[in-house]
């Protein structure tokens, strides 16, 4: 039980569940039926669960070296070819679930995967850190409506509002690491914009995010947006704002990365209350 709590504290337990009840949001604003609604969102844990474990596995020996004992694997608990070789038959088992779904989502989640897996891999350290957020978060409406039979890509609106949530959650993750990450040679994009900036382009992503499930889900018609789109939408920007300003006034720390992840989930929660169709 020790080690499974370990593999488990590795794999980014919040982010993991936030990803994961996005899915299902998704899924049920595409109208998904149940049982490829399960496989979705079991396939999207799976390859979560994969993501994280291969991030802390990889970084074992720079967590150990800046003292990081939060880390089970840095901490000894459970070795690092361990959890990578569990996060290989996660990654395994997401796609093997993905293929009923239909090649569109097994191609899209794999790609996804991929990037994901190329970020922990080395592409944190470069200016272009922020391509695999972009990349998998933009595919991930498209997760939901290529999961439908005969299923096709999500409107480019929802793939807008991912890619600008996974620059917002990009840019706010690794805030309170910054210095250890820099002397370990991590050197991302949000380490060469700085704290600040870098908080103050996710909040700018989170209002875009917004923006595009709003006038998006609307069909381009605002005054036919019911109320509770509307409180959605004041919900997330007030949520970018209060990120734009906690890092202004108090060292970076978790709550910026929480108030992204917040945000996303009020915006797929606005899909499911005001009917807004990812089919459409």
């Amino acid at each position: 039980m020790r080690v499974i709590r370990a593999l488990w504290g590795s794999t980014h337990p919040g982010p993991t569940l936030v990803v994961t009840a996005l899915s299902l949001a998704l899924g049920l604003a595409a109208g998904l039926e149940p049982w490829r609604l399960v496989l979705l969102v079991v396939a999207v844990f799976s390859g979560q669960v994969s993501v994280g474990l291969s991030n802390d596995a990889i970084d074992a020996a720079r967590d150990e070296a800046v003292g990081r004992r939060d880390k089970p694997i840095a901490a000894g608990v459970v070795s690092a070819g361990g959890a990578l070789g569990v996060a290989v038959g996660a990654v395994v088992v997401a796609l093997v679930l993905s293929a009923p779904l239909g090649a569109g989502m097994l191609a899209a989640h794999a790609v996804a995967l991929a990037a994901a897996w190329a970020y922990n891999a080395g592409l944190k350290a470069t200016a272009f850190s922020i391509v695999p957020f972009v990349l998998s978060f933009g595919l991930f409406p498209s997760f939901a409506t290529l999961s439908l039979p005969g299923g096709t890509p999500a409107p480019a609106w929802a793939g807008i509002a991912g890619a600008a949530l996974g620059a917002a959650v990009h840019l706010t993750n690794v805030l309170p690491d910054l210095d250890d990450d820099r002397a370990t040679g991590i050197r991302g994009l949000p380490h060469r914009l700085g704290a600040r900036v870098s908080a103050v382009v996710a909040a700018a992503g989170v209002v875009v995010g917004a923006l595009s499930v709003l006038v998006g889900s609307s069909a381009g018609e605002l005054g036919d947006v019911p109320v509770v789109g509307w409180i959605f939408f004041a919900a997330a920007a007030a949520t970018a704002a209060a990120t734009g300003v906690r890092v202004l006034v108090r060292p970076p720390d978790r709550t910026v990365f929480r108030l992204v992840m917040l945000a996303a989930l009020l915006l797929a929660a606005q899909l499911v209350a005001t009917g807004g169709a990812l089919t459409a």
